[in-house]
Parts: C-alpha cells; sequence; structure tokens
C-alpha cells in the first residue's frame, strides 16, 4: 500500500511531461503537413526540361556520310 503513494506522483509527473510534449509539437509545427514527408519521395525536386528560351542540345549532322 505505501507503494501508492509513490506511484500516484510519479504517473502525474509522467503525464504532464507528454501532455507538455504534445502541446510543444503541436505549438511548434508538427503536425501541419503530414503528407509531405510521405509524398517527396515520389516527386523530383529538379527540373530537368530546357528552359523556354533555350532550345535542346541536337547532335551535330554526321560527317561524309556516316552514322553515329
Amino acid at each position: 500500500m505505501d507503494s501508492i503513494y509513490v506511484l500516484i506522483p510519479v504517473t502525474t509527473i509522467l503525464l504532464g511531461l507528454a501532455v507538455a510534449a504534445y502541446l510543444w509539437s503541436v505549438n511548434s509545427g508538427q503536425f501541419d503537413d503530414l503528407d509531405k514527408a510521405s509524398q517527396s519521395i515520389l516527386f523530383d525536386d529538379t527540373d530537368t526540361v530546357a528552359p523556354n528560351d533555350e532550345a535542346p542540345a541536337t547532335p551535330p549532322p554526321a560527317a561524309d556520310g556516316e552514322r553515329p
């Protein structure tokens, strides 16, 4: 029975720490965008298309009728 006098305050302190950690994570924006991390692997970050003002490079024609 004496152990319950220790366990109740320890449990209350741990509960308070868990609530404080949850409130900190909500206020710091941890739950703002839950889908970004799971979808970021599916899409490239860089553009592979040439800009509009530049034409894509084409190889020069083969000399003397040779084919590449």
